[in-house]
Parts: C-alpha cells; structure tokens; sequence
C-alpha cells in the first residue's frame, strides 16, 4: 500500500509531465483521426445516398444506339441485378443567351433516380423536374414553363428520305421529348453532387458536363425505339462501399463478362441490323424504281401505240384513195416500207416518231445508271456502314463522382502524411520526459530495488503513468478527432457538395489504432528509459549520478571568436553543445512544429497563386468565346463588329475525356481503363499551329524523383501532327508522361488512341491540344457515318445509321416520257466534311474591369454559348477546402510547438535545479536567472527554425505527389512571408512559453536544493 501511495504522490507531483504527454497524444490522435474521420463520414454519407437513388454501377454506350435487343443481352449476364434501358436528348433554349440542356427520361428500374428537394416528380408529359443550380441562374420556380427545342446537328436523324413509310416502320427511332414544358419539382442529380449555392460556384475549372443543365421528364410523351444508353446495377455491390476496391473489384467483374461474352457478339448484330436497313432501302428504292420505269415504259408504250394507229390510218386512207388492196393485206415489209414513207412525207409524224424514240433511249439509260448505281452501292453498303463500338464504364467515368472522390482522397492523404510527423515528436518528448522523470528517481529506484521490489514492478511506476497520460489525452484526442475536425471539414465540404444524410460517425477499430500506435510509441519511450537506469545495481543507484566529465566544445578550437566572448556566453555555448540529447530533441522537435507550419503555409500559397499563373501566365488570351456549330460564324462576326480585340485566334473546342489503361485501337473499348479525366479538347487550325504560342505559353515539362518536375523554356513547344500536348494538371493525376499512350475521347463521343507528344505546363484545367490534321487523323471517321453519340453519360442522344438516300423525282420534274432518278449517299459527302471552329481566343483591349465587363456582355448575346475572362477568373479563382485544411494544420501545429517547447523548457529546468540554485547563492538576481536559462532555451529554438524552413520547404514540394487531384497541378510556392510567419509564430510561442517557466525559476529554494544525498 506503501508503494502504491508513493506512486500517486509521485504522479501528482509530475503534473506537468503528464500535461505534456498527454497534450502531445492528444494532437496527435486528432490529426490522426480527424481528417481520416471527415473524410470517411462524407464517404460513406455518399455512398448511402448512391445505394438509396440507385446510382449506377455500369454504363452501356453504343456509336450506334441500343436496341431492345442489346438490352435483353444485358439482362442474361451473370452478376447483373437490374438493367435500365435510357432515352435523352440534347435541347436549347434562351436564358439570357443560347443555353443547351439534357433532357433525361426517369427510368422505370429505379437507377439514376434523382433526389427530390423540392416539389414532386414529374408524371405526366411535359412535366419537368430541374436542378438547383438551373433554378438560381434562371430565376424561375416551381410552376414556371419553359420552351424548348432540340438541339441541331449535322447528323442525321433519320434512316432515309424516300419517304416511303412502308420501308421505316420497323426501323428505329430516336428519342424525342415534348418542348413544351413544366417545372414541377427542383431536384439533386445522383451523378453530379455539386453544390450550386456553395463557394464551389465560383470555381469554374472543372467542368463535368457537356450542356449546362440536366432536365428530368417522365416517360410518358417521350418517343423513340432506340436508347441512348443503358445503366447497370450489380449484384451485391450495393453491399460494398464504392470508394472500396472490393466494389470496384465486384463491378469490374461484370464488366468483364460483357466485354467477354456480350459486347462482341451485340456489336456484329448491330452492324448486321444497320446494314440490313441498308439493304432494305436499296430494295425497297429498286422496287420503286421499277415501278416508276415500268409506268414510264407503259406511258411510252401506250403512245407509240397510238402513233402506229394514226400511221396506219393514213395508210389506210391512202389504199382508199388509190383502189389498191386492203393495208392489212400487206405482207410485213410492204407495211413498214409504206409506214416509213409516210412518216418520212409528214414532218408532224417524223417529229413524234424522233420524241418517242428519245423518250425510250432515254429511259433504258436511266435504267442501265438507276442499276448500275444501286449495284454499286449494293457494293459499298458494307465498306459505308462504321463498325458499331460498346463502351463499358463504371463509376469513374462519371465526372462529379470522380471529383468527389478525387477531393476527398487527396484530404486524406495529407491526413494520413501529417500524423507521422505528431508522433515521432510524441515519442521524441516522451522519451525525454520519462528518461528525466526516471533520472529524478534515481535514488528511490535503488531504494526499492534493494528493499526487494522487482525491477518490472518499480518501472510499472512510470509505465502506468506515461499509460494513465495517452489514454486520457488520446481519449479526448478522439472527441476531437471524431466530432471536432469532421464537423469543421464537413462544413466546407458542404459548400462544395451537396451530401443528404451526412452525420458524424465513430470508427471503432481507427479510433482504437490511433490510440494504440501513440501508447505503443511512449511506452516503448519509457521503457527504453527505464532499462537505461535499472539495469545499474541498487548500491549506483542510491549515489548520486556522476557529473558528465567536461570536454572542449569545437567553438573553444575557433580562438578569434572564442576569446571575445564573454563568461555567460561560454558557459551557454558548452551547456548547449555538451548535452547532446537535449540538443537533439530540442532543435529536432522545434524544426518538426516550424516544417509543419512551413507545410501548411506552402499549400496556402501554392493555391493562393494558381489562378494568378494560370490566367495570367499560362494563358496569354484575355477571352476564350465558345459557340454552337450553326452559330459560330455569327459568334465571330460579332466579336469582329465589336472591335475589342488586337488579335484572335479560331480553334475548336470539345468536353471530352482521356483514360489511361488496357485499350484496344482497334475498337476503342474503354473497359478497364486505370484511371479517366473529363478533358477540354481543343483542335487547332492546321495553318495556325504556330500562334497557338501567343495564345498559350506552351512550355515542356519533364517528371523528376519524388513526384517533382522540372519545367522546360518558354516557346520551346510545339504543336505538331504526331501526337497531341496534354496539360500537366490532367498528366500528372493519370500518370502520364511524354511518350504516352491514351485513349481520348471527343465531344461525339468517339474513342481512338492518340500519341502524348509533350506535356505542357499548365495548373488549372485540363487541355489537350491537336492539330487539326491529327483530329482528322484520330476521329476522321466520326464524320463518314451519321451517327450522334455522346460519350458523357446522359448527355446526348445516338441515332442510327449510315444514311443511304435514294430518291426519285416525280414525274412533273421527268415528263411523260420518262423518270429520272436521284441516288445519293450522304456519307460520302460527311466524309470530307471539315471541322467547325466553335471558339475563338482573343486578346483585348482595356483594364481587367472592361475586359470582365465585355465577356460578361458577351454571353448575353445568343450565339455565344460561354465567354471566359482571364482577367476575371485569375482574380475569382478560390479553392476554399484546400484553404479550410491548411488552417486546420496550421491551428494543430501550432499548439504541437507550444507543447514542445514547455516540455523542453520544464525537462531543461527540472534537469538543472542544483546548477540555478548554485547561481542564486552566488548572488544571481531572478531576472539574470531567467536570462541565463532562457538564452539557451531561445538559441535552440532559432536552431530548430533555422533547420525547419527547408525542411518545410521540402516538405511541400512533396504535395504534388500527395495532392493528386484532377484538374488541378499544386506548383509549390511559399512566399517569403510565409517564412517570416513561420519564423515569428514559433519564436512567439517560445516566448510564451518563458512566461510559464519563469515562474517555476522563481520558486526554486537554494538551500533544499543544493542539499546531497550522503
């Protein structure tokens, strides 16, 4: 009981001891546990509000639409649970300009289905539900209508223009919507979680849909055969996280099996059914054909019918007239000799007999051409016809999923880097703090030893004690880290994305790891102590430990600066050089708290400047302008009239995707891609590759070690036609690097493999930029074929097919006599259609303001679609939950230094009680003393700043390998302010921390103080 009692005094005189270690833990845990446990309350918050809405697990596209028949396929794969065969189509409409829309059929299966904020879903036709962020730019509301038309495209929506409805009727249609509608609820899109009433409003770099707003229509009043895509849901993944890989593993086995057993085999029937409507036009165009010659030929038929009777007519009357025989009595020579010299002496018969003989060599030409063109096209129907491609994706096809995903992965992975920084400074004051408390007890220890007491129950003194102090501070650790941080990171969060559901939740077994890896790390600390002493026998133990013997510091060997130093200044210089381990702890502890301060600063700075170089360095242009194709040259012609500009440059713009991974040339799968990224793809003339420098600052940029790069010469790139430049900010979140193969994707939706040429410095945004003679190159066969398909997953429409037009003219355009006939095919005149240059990049005249106020006018005019400011956006652009994550670090290492630096200076005062109580019997006065232990206490602390700054600075040089976000590269900057803050801070808190020591100074008695044990 005795031992026991001593234990708890002892305890209760070590407070500050226990303070500290358990302050430390307590750090510790919350950087630990916090923005793992943010992160991991958004994740799965997510994940319920998917399984609840049915979001998908797989998406079925197709060049050339879906059939009733592709579904059925679909449904009889093993693992598939449910699949939803999907209509939509593009619409435009007039908001303050030309605005374009996905108009979304609401499946029947329950996939996709969006979440109702406000008012109902639609039932009846005309009906509509819309999104928030519509809501806000168009000021309209619930009850509100709305007009509007589909959207115009060069390809074409129907299978022929014969206009023969006998031949169509068991062909495919494309979806079509009613343009007439009604908003009668405001919804949140399953695929697309962004908050359009957040500070993310403001951020416009990331663009994860090809139209600006997503319409919701029941089925009913929609029309059309063929789908637009098909969503999947598997078995079993419902069961699973979809941040997980065990989801990912579970999706990615059905979407084998398709790419195994169905998509092959759908894609031939496809192609076959295409080239039998082909087949089906042609016959049905030769039947109709025949029909109008054999109507010709009979017309002909029946007029040279009646010629004949009023030649043998006038033979007739010629007989009479003569008394010869009857002219039927004429043998057949005599008859046709009499009847050419009849025709021969009358002009009138010689002139009709000449347009009857046109007529039919006329009509037996255009038969032998109407033949001979219907076999030829017989003959290239197959050659014409595209091969038909399936693309299979998943989740991360999606733009506003993989963004989440993307932004809640890169938080967490600097809250599982930071935490290794909190606990080697744990340990490292732990370790301190114990081997001081153990080294106090030096004489008790012996005295017990040598009473009987067992070395492991002495050191269990001092091992529940550092126990007792982690799991209380750990213990509020996890308050903090799993209501504390989570609550404050969800609210920016939520500024970013909208998350119905979200609550705060406990991770038992991460909470308990957290707890044990700081406990494991001190224990080990004070065990390490305690061996350290105990393993003396009791008799050293009960002495006093020996004076470490003096040595020469290698300052004493510099004489010049040895000898101008005074008495204190070398009594401070041997006391900091000649305590090693008080030197190490202290410098190392103080440069770890400055590094971490240095880190978050860095990041605060890195995004601080990325609009700034990017709308002002990267981009030399001032407007970007954007139209649709019908609209381009109004878009231009208004710009010109305008007269802002001093230069431009006409290229084309697509919202497009890049996927790294297995991918077949050949047919352009997009199954088993490793990673994709929603792209700007943007075609430059061919004989304007060269000013695409003066627009964009195109300098090379190579991967170095560790994630770093290193950036070439401006105007050293060029763009050329082997291959295409992608932008660093897109390159470096998908591994890409010059020399590498991807998979793109255009704005119809069709896939090739490209060559990456270079890789382009560039920080926000993802472009890619191709010459327009490798655009050809890549997508040249998008245009052979009228086929629409869109490669977002609910933003275009496909309609079907190679359209093979052969139309006859009518008989008032032919004449009586015979029919011409047109035959036409409309791909080969797509085939050497050129591109559209639907954008333009300008540069201005004027402040950043009219610059700004320009572009805002611009987009009122109802052929521009976007117009961008640079001026604007460098000034606007905000990245508010990277911003939120620095104060966090910032706030926490912070109180790591002050920490730090009271349990240096309590072990330093504690370690030299007998040295002060020796300066005050020589008639030191209080404020010397606290000069004297201050001073050392303060040089170390410059020592562990000094050391901190570049090792802050390496730190953060590191976060573009921990910040792998897309659209965004960190090109690290710490500004010098931010090192003058760092410096400041930390010395600030030393001084605080003198505030606290001081007293303890003050308190020391010389006499009880220098007494020896004896």
């Amino acid at each position: 009981m005795a031992f026991v009692k001593d234990m708890v005094r002892m305890w209760l005189h070590a407070w500050k001891r226990f303070v500290s270690i358990a302050l430390i833990s307590l750090l510790g845990v919350a950087v630990l546990t916090g923005i793992y446990a943010g992160c991991r309350d958004a994740f799965l918050a997510t994940d319920r509000f998917f399984d609840t809405q049915g979001l998908h697990d797989i998406q079925v596209l197709s060049t050339a639409g879906l059939t009733d028949g592709d579904i059925a396929a679909l449904r009889k794969v093993r693992g598939v649970a449910k699949v939803q065969a999907e209509r939509s189509q593009e619409v435009t409409f007039d908001l303050g300009g030309r605005k374009s829309a996905t108009m979304q059929e609401i499946g029947a299966n329950g996939i996709d289905w969006p979440y109702v904020q406000e008012g109902r879903l639609p039932k009846k036709a005309g009906e509509i539900a819309v999104t928030r962020k519509f809501i806000r730019d168009s000021g309209k509301k619930i009850g509100s209508h709305l007009t509007v038309a589909p959207e115009s495209s060069s390809s074409a929506t129907s299978v022929s223009d014969s206009g023969e409805s006998d031949t169509q009727g068991a062909e495919d249609k494309a979806p079509s919507f009613p343009t007439k509608l009604t908003i009668v609820g405001v919804v949140l899109d399953p695929q697309n979680l962004s908050n359009p009433d957040g500070y993310s409003a403001m951020t416009s770099f990331r663009s994860t849909a090809a139209t600006d707003y997503t319409f919701f229509a029941p089925p009913d009043g929609v029309t059309g055969t063929l789908y637009t895509s098909a969503t999947l849901l598997v078995k079993g993944s419902a069961n699973e996280n979809t941040f997980d890989e065990s989801y990912e593993n579970t999706v990615k086995q059905v979407t084998d099996r398709i790419d195994d057993a169905v998509k092959t085999d759908r894609q031939k029937v496809r192609w076959q059914e295409l080239l039998d409507v082909g087949n089906r036009q042609i016959a049905a165009t030769r039947a109709e054909a025949d029909k109008k010659f054999a109507e010709a030929q009979s017309q002909i038929d029946e007029n040279r019918r009646q010629f004949d009777q009023q030649v043998d007519q006038i033979m007739s009357m010629q007989a009479g007239a003569t008394g010869a025989m009857d002219s039927t009595q004429l043998n057949e020579t005599t008859r046709e000799t009499m009847r050419e010299t009849i025709i021969a002496a009358t002009p009138e018969l010689a002139h009709a007999k000449q347009r009857l003989d046109q007529a039919q060599s006329q009509l037996d030409e255009q038969k032998a051409q109407t033949e001979q063109t219907l076999k030829t096209k017989e003959n290239e129907l197959k050659t014409s016809i595209p091969q038909v491609r399936w693309y299979v994706q998943d989740r991360q096809s999606l733009g506003g999923f993989s963004a989440l995903k993307s932004d809640l992965d890169s938080i967490q992975s600097l809250g599982n880097a930071f935490p290794i920084v909190f606990l080697v400074v744990a340990v490292m004051m732990s370790l301190t703090s114990m081997a001081r408390m153990v080294e106090e007890d030096r004489s008790l220890i012996g005295t017990y030893v040598g009473l009987g007491y067992g070395r492991l129950a002495v050191a269990s003194r001092y091992l529940l004690f550092a126990l007792l102090a982690c799991l209380i501070g750990g213990g509020l650790g996890l308050l903090v880290g799993f209501l504390g941080i989570p609550a404050f990171l969800l609210v920016v969060l939520e500024g970013m994305y909208v998350m119905p559901g979200v609550r705060l939740e406990y991770d038992w077994l991460y909470g308990s790891l957290g707890i044990a890896l700081f406990v494991v790390g001190v224990l080990a600390a004070t065990i390490y102590a305690c061996v350290q002493e105990m393993r003396m026998t009791p008799a050293a133990l009960m002495r006093p430990k020996a004076p470490r013997a003096g040595s020469r510091i290698l300052l004493e060997r510099i004489k010049p600066v040895w000898n101008r130093m005074g008495f204190l200044s070398k009594v401070t210089a041997r006391n900091i050089f000649r305590f090693k381990s008080r030197l190490i702890m202290t410098v190392g502890g103080v440069a770890g708290c400055t590094a971490l301060i240095v880190c978050g600063l860095a990041i605060n700075d890195t995004v601080a400047d990325l609009g700034i170089k990017q709308y002002r360095d990267v981009y030399q242009y001032d407007l970007m302008v954007v139209s649709g194709d019908s609209d381009a040259d109004e878009m231009r012609a208004k710009v010109a009239s305008d007269g802002r500009t001093t230069s431009t440059m006409n290229v084309r713009i697509e919202s497009g995707d890049m996927a790294v991974g297995k991918s077949d040339s050949g047919s352009g799968d997009s199954s088993g891609s490793v990673g994709s990224e929603s792209i700007q793809l943007v075609a430059v003339p061919e004989k304007r590759l060269s000013d695409l420098g003066k627009m964009v600052t195109l300098q090379p940029v190579h991967s170095g070690i560790l994630g770093t790069s290193s950036i070439g010469g401006k105007g050293s790139l060029k763009l050329d036609d082997d291959g295409v430049i992608v932008a660093q900010s897109a390159a470096s979140s998908l591994g890409i690097a010059t020399g590498s193969k991807v998979r793109l994707t255009n704005g119809d939706g069709v896939q090739a493999t490209a060559k990456v040429s270079a890789v382009n410095r560039n920080l926000i945004g993802s472009d890619v930029y191709i010459s327009e003679t490798y655009y050809a190159k890549l997508f040249g066969k998008s245009f052979v074929s009228n086929v629409s398909v869109s490669g977002e997953s609910d933003k275009q429409g496909t309609e079907n097919a190679s359209q093979l037009s052969i139309s006859p003219k009518s008989d008032k355009q032919a004449g009586k006599t015979g029919v011409q006939m047109s035959v036409s095919a409309e791909s080969d005149v797509q085939s050497t259609k050129s591109l559209t240059w639907n954008a333009m990049y300008a540069k201005l005249s004027g402040s950043d303001q009219s610059q700004t106020d320009y572009a805002q006018s611009l987009e009122k005019d109802s052929s521009v679609v976007k117009a961008v400011s640079s001026a604007h956006m460098a000034d606007s652009f905000k990245f508010d939950l990277m911003g939120a994550v620095v104060a966090l670090i910032v706030a926490l290492a912070g109180g790591l230094a002050l920490v730090v630096l009271f349990t240096l200076a309590n072990t330093n005062v504690s370690e030299r009680v007998r040295e002060m109580a020796t300066l005050k019997v020589l008639g030191f006065f209080d404020r010397e003393v606290h000069h004297y232990v201050n001073r050392e206490m303060m040089i170390l602390t410059v020592m562990g700043v000094a050391l901190g700054l570049p090792l802050g600075r390496f730190v953060g040089g590191l976060l573009t390998m921990a910040l792998n976000m897309p659209s965004l590269y960190f090109e690290v900057e710490v500004k010098p302010l931010s090192y003058v803050i760092a410096v400041v801070a930390t010395m600030m808190f030393a001084l605080l921390v003198q505030l606290f020591v001081n007293p303890v100074l003050d308190r020391i008695d010389p006499i009880s103080s220098l007494k020896s044990v004896e």
